[in-house]
């Protein structure tokens, strides 16, 4: 079997999505959806530690707080939590004001003042340390995680890795614009998720 020239595209590059939070000038929680996230060493100063590398296209809210306030959560979104996750994804904040009043059970952050999701089995409290613009619309954040909120059940789970994984049910997404579990349902379009 050999290769063929394939289309520029993601399609088979899989990655986990993640609801970005931070708190709006008046307190209220903002979220935002994201997808193009992954991991790095990092050293900040003479500390060294676990990074977090997104790429944040198109100019939104979720990024002007995250520009004036150099710190966000990132959530890990499950399948229980697409509807929602899937709503914050496709709903622009700046056209549609009311967009926060759907929320999920909101936790403060245990080091960083940012929101975090109850619902969500994992939380990175992240303080931005480098940003760069790498294209029209296109920029990178370079983190520190902080912080990790794991939910007891999956932080002392006797399971093997692969099982755990499973039973926290992560979405992830491709160029494909649709969504699927990691046991390979396919989990919708974007903008179909919606409850």
């Amino acid at each position: 079997m050999g290769k063929i020239k394939g289309k520029l595209g993601n399609d088979f590059c899989p990655q986990a999505l993640f609801l970005y939070g931070n708190y709006q000038e008046d307190g209220t929680p903002h979220f935002g959806l994201f997808c193009w996230a992954t991991y790095c060493h990092i050293r900040d100063g003479g500390e060294e530690g676990l990074g977090f590398v997104t790429c944040i296209g198109e100019e939104k809210l979720t990024k002007d707080l995250i520009r004036q306030q150099g710190v966000f959560s990132a959530n890990l979104v499950t399948e229980p939590l697409l509807p929602l996750a899937d709503y914050y994804g496709t709903v622009s904040s700046r056209e549609n004001p009311h967009k926060m009043e759907r929320l999920p059970s909101v936790e403060p952050g245990q080091v960083l003042r940012v929101p975090t999701i109850a619902e969500s089995p994992v939380s990175f409290e992240l303080k931005v340390l480098e940003e760069r613009n790498i294209a029209t619309g296109s920029d990178l954040f370079l983190c520190r995680v902080c912080n990790v909120m794991v939910d007891e059940k999956f932080a002392n789970s006797p399971l093997p890795f692969h099982q755990s994984l499973l039973k926290a049910a992560p979405v992830v997404a491709a160029g494909a614009a649709r969504y699927a579990s990691l046991d390979g349902k396919d989990m919708g379009a974007w903008g179909e998720a919606k409850a």
